[in-house]
């Protein structure tokens, strides 16, 4: 509108079209010194005078506090006015406001209403929420289909934020037929305007080659292009791929400052794997006081993980005047959290305090459910724990058929002890048919898993030829082997199957002296 000398004569002059124009230079410091008050007191002589668009902008002015005292009511006074009058980004911001219950009483069906207004002029951020709402059903009647017209259509405009939603119902088959192509190609054309979860969601496909071909260079681009824009799960992953050398050379520094800005915006997982830097002294000095803060900040967000640790760090307690005592009623605070939340290792702890009285009250039904709840999460070390408690004749629940039940999980998962059970169990038909054949088998995976006792038992089998055929040198090798493991009883063993060998025993010793074992 001309010039400012022009301008400004106008706008004295009250044409409201000047006095909206010389607010705007005000406000933009375009050839005059930038004054938000200057551009204020202009935009409000237009708005006055029913200019809808200084009523939008005052009402912008009075959201963000720009030359003026932050005053919601008041904005949304001004946009309504503006609204009222059809101006289509005063209905979007009446809409939001109405949405979110700032400056005026919450009230989805008003929100809905000027985000329509909004829509139908062809405003794609209300045209996007308006989908949004279609697609939760708030405030109006859940629609699937409504929603994807409401987004397609913003989308279609270019903007980023629909063509992200857009993304995710082709990805996940809702309002629409599940399209993974179709779902990339929106993602795509939302990250390439800078959109960071679609930035995140193509990494993440990048990365695990996941309707994409694999490929950890453009995982790490899209990765960092919204990690700069501080999307936390994308800094957090890009830590992780720095620090495990996924597809890339490992860089540990790199790896510790993503996790530095992941953790102090707020991430759980960030913080608890800093945590654990500095309680082990990973690429920063050692530090249990530093440690314990951050597994704190990340265990005060219910992040199972870092209660665990703290639990541990309270438990053994620094010892070096570092600000971290030992304190177990705090380290088992901790770990019942952790272990309330499922972390499978706090509550196999749990069962272990209860089971043996170790700072809490000895009590074998609390054991029992907690090494059940680890039980039933295949942690083999519970499994093992609850059959022997079920095996136990004082025991709060003896069950010979459980115990067995348990015994069998936690052997199928290697665990030793539970193999070494299983077998005798087998070799002795207690609560199972009794099977030679099966208790051989499992005194066997136990045995080449260093267990002495079973290691004598393979040999006794050997010997006396039962779930096997007799086989006195392979007897005397286990015999030798459990010997030398520290099991006394095989000591009478290795004299007897060498007698049965005669001078094959000498050349057994031979080759077990030599390393030249093979135990069938």
């Amino acid at each position: 509108m001309g010039d400012l000398a022009h301008i400004r004569a106008l706008a004295e002059d009250g044409v409201a079209h000047a006095q909206h124009a010389l607010g705007f230079r005000y406000f933009n410091g375009d050839g005059v010194p930038q004054s938000h008050e200057m551009a204020l007191a202009w935009y409000r002589q237009a708005a006055n005078a029913g200019l809808e668009q200084a009523q939008y902008n005052l009402g912008v002015m009075y959201q963000k506090g720009q030359g003026v005292d932050i005053d919601l009511a008041e904005a949304a006074r001004w946009y309504r006015l503006a609204a009222e009058q059809g101006y289509p980004a005063a209905q979007y911001n009446l809409g939001w406001l109405y949405a979110k219950g700032h400056g005026i009483a919450q009230d989805t069906e008003q929100a809905r209403h000027w985000f329509g207004k909004a829509a139908d002029q062809g405003d794609p951020g209300a045209q996007n929420n308006l989908g949004m709402m279609y697609d939760t059903g708030r405030g109006v009647p859940q629609d699937h289909a409504q929603a994807i017209a409401w987004y397609r259509k913003a989308a279609d405009q270019g903007y980023a934020r629909a063509q992200f939603n857009l993304g995710q119902r082709y990805e996940n088959g809702q309002g629409v037929a599940r399209d993974v192509d179709a779902a990339i190609g929106w993602y795509r054309k939302a990250a390439g305007q800078g959109h960071a979860p679609a930035q995140f969601n193509l990494a993440l496909r990048h990365e695990k080659g996941d309707g994409v071909a694999q490929d950890s260079a453009a995982a790490v681009r899209w990765y960092r292009a919204a990690a700069e824009q501080n999307h936390v799960s994308s800094q957090f992953n890009l830590a992780l791929i720095h620090d495990n050398g996924l597809g890339m050379p490992r860089d540990e520094r790199q790896a510790l400052d993503w996790y530095r800005r992941a953790a102090a915006l707020g991430h759980a997982a960030a913080q608890d794997n800093l945590g654990q830097r500095y309680e082990l002294g990973q690429g920063v000095p050692r530090d249990l006081a530093e440690a314990a803060h951050w597994y704190r900040k990340a265990a005060e967000q219910g992040f199972p993980a870092a209660q665990y640790h703290l639990g541990q760090l309270y438990e053994t307690g620094a010892g070096d005047g570092s600000g971290v005592p030992r304190d177990i009623d705090a380290a088992i605070a901790w770990y019942r959290k952790a272990a309330g939340q499922g972390h499978v290792r706090a509550q196999f702890d749990l069962g272990l305090r209860y089971e043996t009285g170790q700072g809490v009250a000895l009590d074998l039904p609390e054991a029992m459910h907690w090494y059940g709840r680890a039980a039933e999460q295949e942690y083999a070390a519970a499994q093992y724990n609850l059959g022997v408690l079920h095996d136990r004749d004082d025991g709060p629940a003896p069950d010979v058929m459980q115990a067995t039940a348990w015994y069998g999980k936690a052997a199928g998962q290697g665990h030793t002890l539970a193999q070494f059970a299983l077998a005798l169990r087998y070799d002795n038909g207690l609560g199972i048919p009794r099977d030679f054949a099966m208790a051989f088998d499992w005194y066997r995976k136990a045995a080449l898993q260093g267990h002495a006792r079973a290691q004598l038992n393979v040999g006794l089998m050997y010997l006396a030829g039962q779930g096997t055929p007799a086989d006195p040198a392979q007897a005397l090798q286990w015999f030798q082997l459990a010997e030398r493991n520290g099991e006394s009883g095989a000591t009478r063993y290795v004299r007897e199957a060498s007698l049965r060998l005669g001078a094959v025993a000498t050349v057994a010793d031979t080759a077990a002296g030599q390393g030249t074992w093979n135990l069938a």
